[in-house]
């Protein structure tokens, strides 16, 4: 991060003797700081000012501080600021206009991340490229991303969370990006935004900030966001599989890998699923946007590396296939996974374990109910975890007397891996799908663990 502690200080409108020294980083967590780190004292359940010592010993050499300037302990420069937060915003925004890197926004209901990871790695090809680092994607996390990006960025690729109304907004004019994408409007915090209705208004707040001129690529099958873009200064593009401005066809599935054409031109990326397609679709139309060749866009695309927890492919000591997508769902993405799981060549047979989908509301039994659709003969063994679970578990005896079902409470996970354990053979294939609150990453962490014998 090329910024000293003055300059700092200037941002803020701070006189006083404060050093023109660079400083190294910024983090908010006290025990991440190392020497020449300007450490961020945020609130949470303690009051971050509360660490500065703990920073101070590792090596931060300034502070944003909204406290009284007499309670800072020695060894530190203090920049006084009436909200860390905020100040950690603004600080953000002066970064971004001191580099200029150009922005991406990414934001929608399922698959913002791997649509993040594949457009930073098509870009890449020809740019100096960073992109949002795990799920590092609020009003806190994006602000600390942009003061992460090096020196000489010149792509920036945000993905852009949500879970209110207006929060998108916030982030969008913080960040006022050149191109932005919606991948698809779902389910996921119905409970909070009422609607799929609210849900589209409230991913529209991407365009808040973004400048008049840039492009927004939509999905094509959302009526929703029809009447929304309609009247938009900025260009409106749309992709979807064999329709839209940016066409994809499915050429082929495999466990490992989806080939797909676009424009005559064959692509592959190394992730299952023709929904992972569309976000892949999303990455082209950043490419072409942005002037890359099809050659770039092809390397790109085949050569990205995915965010842990998302569609990962993994494999326990016993030679069982173990599918990981447990940092999130909502009924769209745990059909669409389900699909495609259920239609994977494999030697051996095909378990699930469904975890509770979180923040559906009112309608939430119905929606764990209808995931039974998607549950075809292909399945041999389901484990559903949770208390919202339950109306699953009921529709699936209905379903199909002959399917193994097993159902668990959210205290009992212990009971739900060694069930797992001790159903699993070998050449077996396991999807785990879940809300991350449902803690499902130790179930795959467990079943890596998995004995040979």
């Amino acid at each position: 991060m090329k910024l000293t502690v003055k300059e700092i200080a200037t941002v803020f409108d701070q006189a006083g003797d404060f050093p023109d020294s660079t400083l190294h980083q910024v983090e908010f967590d006290s025990r991440k700081i190392t020497a020449g780190d300007l450490f961020v004292p945020l609130a949470g359940v303690r009051d971050g000012h509360e660490f500065v010592q703990a920073a101070i010993d590792n090596g931060a050499v300034a502070t944003l501080w909204s406290r009284p300037l007499s309670e800072v302990p020695a060894g530190i420069y203090a920049i006084h600021v009436p909200d860390v937060l905020k100040a950690l915003q603004k600080l953000a925004v002066y970064y971004k206009e001191k580099l200029q890197p150009k922005i991406v926004a990414i934001t929608g209901s399922n698959g913002k991340t791997t649509t993040k990871d594949l457009t930073a790695a098509v870009l890449s090809q020809r740019f100096v490229t960073y992109k949002t680092q795990g799920n590092y994607n609020n009003d806190i996390g994006m602000p600390y991303t942009i003061l992460h990006m090096p020196e000489d960025c010149e792509m920036l690729v945000l993905e852009m969370g949500m879970d209110h109304a207006g929060e998108l907004q916030v982030l969008s004019e913080l960040a006022q990006p050149d191109a932005a994408a919606i991948t698809i409007v779902g389910e996921a915090h119905i409970e909070n935004l009422g609607s799929r209705e609210g849900i589209a208004k409230a991913k529209m707040e991407i365009v808040l900030g973004e400048k008049a001129n840039g492009v927004l690529f939509v999905p094509e099958d959302e009526p929703l966001l029809r009447p929304l873009t309609a009247n938009l200064t900025q260009d409106v593009r749309t992709f979807g599989l064999d329709a839209g401005d940016i066409r994809g066809t499915v050429l082929a599935e495999h466990r490992e890998k989806t080939v797909f054409a676009v424009a005559g031109e064959t692509f592959e990326i190394p992730v299952i699923g023709a929904y992972n397609v569309k976000n892949a679709l999303i990455a082209y139309g950043f490419g072409r946007y942005f002037g890359l060749t099809t050659t770039e866009i092809r390397q790109g695309l085949a050569t990205v590396s995915l965010t842990k927890n998302r569609t990962q492919w993994l494999e326990a000591p016993n030679q069982v296939r173990i599918l990981s997508d447990v940092y999130n769902a909502n009924p769209t993405a745990m059909g669409l996974v389900l699909d495609t799981f259920g239609k994977l060549p494999t030697s051996g047979r095909k378990l699930a374990v469904l975890g509770d989908m979180l923040e559906l509301g009112p309608d939430s039994k119905a929606m764990h109910r209808s995931m039974a659709d998607h549950i075809t003969a292909d399945y041999d063994v389901i484990f559903l975890y949770g208390s919202e679970m339950t109306a699953l578990f009921h529709a699936l005896t209905e379903k199909d007397a002959d399917l193994t079902v097993y159902h668990f409470d959210k205290e009992n996970k212990a009971a739900l891996i060694q069930m797992i354990k001790g159903e699993l053979r070998p050449e077996d294939s396991i999807l785990l799908k879940g809300s991350n609150g449902m803690g499902l990453a130790e179930v795959v962490a467990a079943l890596q663990e998995v004995s040979a014998d």
